[in-house]
């Protein structure tokens, strides 16, 4: 059984949270989440993703190397 003080500090965020932080749609959200590239707890028929995911994921995104507003 999983030791409850692990879960005392996490903080989780809403699916349009994590948008919003992320400059994405509310469905990118969910495809990231339903692939499995973005962790999340399903409460019911919402999701929850922790903090720490979304950081995680964010520090791991790459650039694919285009330079942007050129021609």
């Amino acid at each position: 059984m999983p030791d409850p003080r692990h879960f005392a500090d996490a903080r989780f965020m809403t699916v349009a949270e994590v948008a919003e932080v992320m400059r994405v749609s509310k469905m990118t959200v969910y495809r990231l989440v339903h692939s499995g590239e973005l962790p999340a707890v399903q409460f019911g028929r919402s999701y929850r993703v922790p903090e720490s995911a979304v950081e995680a994921f964010l520090g791991s995104a790459r650039l694919d190397g285009r330079a942007s507003g050129t021609a």
